[in-house]
């Protein structure tokens, strides 16, 4: 994907081989881009929530468009075989900036977990959720998506399942450690651990991601402090690999709630 000209066709032209369907989906602040394959209303939805995509171009260069290169969380979506499932870009990702008057480069930087934002990505998944009426949701997320789903997740009462990919648990932390500017106006998704912690949930890490460690997932386990919170630590993997490789099999694993706290 990273060698493709325009991420937009290549994203259409993957989707359209496994039945996902672009839309866009107008929320109170954002207009956003999704694909869905919805045939059993019946069963359960998975919902994928994208990375940051490309927030920026270099340490101190925002880029103009965070669309991802190489849209990880959409390799996931495509990769599940399930009846149900339903893709979220983050707002600005894949959409016109035209259909999107409050874009901005805040909302890829400083804002990118911002109230407004986890307010649109929740508006979206109650959408998603009515054209399955009664069924449960499971959310998975990549990246800054696994922040976004946990702060979704606590919102929410019809959620069955967290995962998430390399997940963007404690950006504070992360920011910390990157010797990079903190995101006071964004929500951090390790202050409402104790609020998910109910939740059956696995927290996948690669072994070898440098950009967030390990031990972010660790942190994140250790605040929700319950039996429902676990990781997973993936060898030979880095934060770019192509886990999409490994999802089926990582997919299969069922997060569950333990009679005693695991952490690994």
């Amino acid at each position: 994907m990273a060698g493709c000209a325009d991420p937009s066709v290549h994203a259409d032209n993957m989707t359209q081989a496994v039945g996902l369907r672009r839309e866009q989906l107008d929320t109170d602040s954002f207009v956003l881009t999704t694909f869905v394959r919805i045939t059993r209303p019946d069963l359960p939805l998975t919902v994928y929530i994208e990375g940051d995509g490309l927030a920026w171009r270099s340490r101190y260069q925002p880029s103009a468009d965070p669309t991802p290169h190489q849209a990880l969380g959409l390799t996931l979506a495509v990769a599940d075989p399930g009846a149900n499932v339903v893709y979220l870009a983050r707002p600005c990702q894949f959409t016109p900036m035209a259909l999107n008057p409050r874009c901005g480069l805040a909302y890829w930087t400083d804002k990118r977990y911002a109230e407004e934002v986890i307010v649109s990505m929740n508006q979206a998944v109650t959408h998603y959720a009515a054209k399955v009426p009664g069924q449960r949701i499971h959310l998975v997320g990549y990246s800054g998506g696994g922040a976004v789903v946990v702060l979704v997740a606590v919102r929410r009462s019809d959620v069955a399942s967290l995962r998430t990919v390399a997940g963007n648990l404690d950006h504070a932390e992360v920011n910390r450690l990157h010797r990079v500017t903190a995101m006071p106006e964004s929500l951090n998704a390790i202050d409402v651990a104790q609020r998910v912690a109910s939740i059956p949930q696995i927290h996948f890490s690669g072994a070898d991601d440098t950009v967030v460690p390990p031990v972010i997932a660790q942190r994140f386990v250790a605040a929700a402090a319950g039996q429902c919170a676990q990781r997973r630590i993936v060898s030979g993997m880095s934060h770019e690999s192509r886990w999409e490789r490994l999802w089926p099999d990582l997919l299969a694993v069922a997060p569950v709630c333990s009679s005693v706290k695991v952490t690994e």
